[in-house]
């Protein structure tokens, strides 16, 4: 969970959000290599006295500047796309819900479970028990099993809007009258939160996203529950 200190990510609670932050660190150790280099280069010109006023061009100077940036863009570019593979990778889910964004809430169906559904609002402040989070707290929670490979399918019923939970490094558009889906996995309990990220009118920071994580017997109970 976040807070007004936290400068990193969250903490990772999926293979998918791991490898995410593996890249994010990857990427900064090359930018502060170059940061560094091009920090020397320019700090060391504009202390030399020296000139070489005979030297019109350098082929040298050029084959350097121009192969070590395409080497450095190669060492971004293969995990990158290696990641996305990843990402959009959806194989043999156990349990398959599907998101549908509305203003200014999120809706969910189980269709694998007697069609079970049910809408998901915020909490208002003023009716938040002790330790609630503000704006984050829904009235029903999407309760997933961890351990297994879960499939979502996500849209939209009016305008755009965008599930994400950051914690699980998900993020994915919900459009109208299209369905776009994304594969999970979780390796741990907890509960994790998200929100709308894609401006949807007045209320788009009041539909947040809340993912209960618990074992699969729990999840089974829940889901029993939840029917009757």
């Amino acid at each position: 969970m976040s807070s007004w200190g936290t400068l990193n990510f969250q903490e990772a609670a999926s293979p998918l959000m791991e490898q995410l932050i593996m890249f994010h660190d990857h990427a900064l150790v090359i930018l502060a290599i170059v940061s560094t280099i091009v920090t020397y280069a320019m700090i060391k010109l504009l202390v030399n006295n020296f000139t070489c006023r005979t030297m019109l061009e350098s082929q040298e100077v050029e084959m350097i500047w121009t192969i070590l940036p395409a080497v450095v863009l190669i060492f971004l570019a293969l995990p990158s796309l290696r990641l996305l593979y990843l990402l959009d990778e959806v194989s043999d889910p156990l349990i398959t819900f599907k998101a549908v964004g509305h203003q200014w809430y999120w809706s969910y169906e189980f269709s694998d479970f007697m069609n079970l559904e049910f809408d998901s609002y915020m909490i208002p402040t003023e009716e938040l028990s002790m330790g609630d989070y503000r704006l984050l707290e829904v009235d029903h929670r999407v309760v997933l099993p961890y351990g297994c490979n879960i499939r979502a399918l996500v849209t939209s019923a009016d305008v755009l809007h965008a599930w994400a939970v950051p914690a699980l490094g998900l993020k994915i558009d919900a459009v109208p009258g299209r369905l776009n889906q994304l594969g999970f996995y979780m390796n741990r309990p907890g509960v994790f939160y998200g929100q709308c990220s894609e401006i949807c009118g007045t209320n788009h920071s009041f539909m947040p996203i809340v993912i209960e994580s618990v074992n699969l017997n729990s999840f089974i109970d829940w889901i029993l529950e939840f029917s009757n």
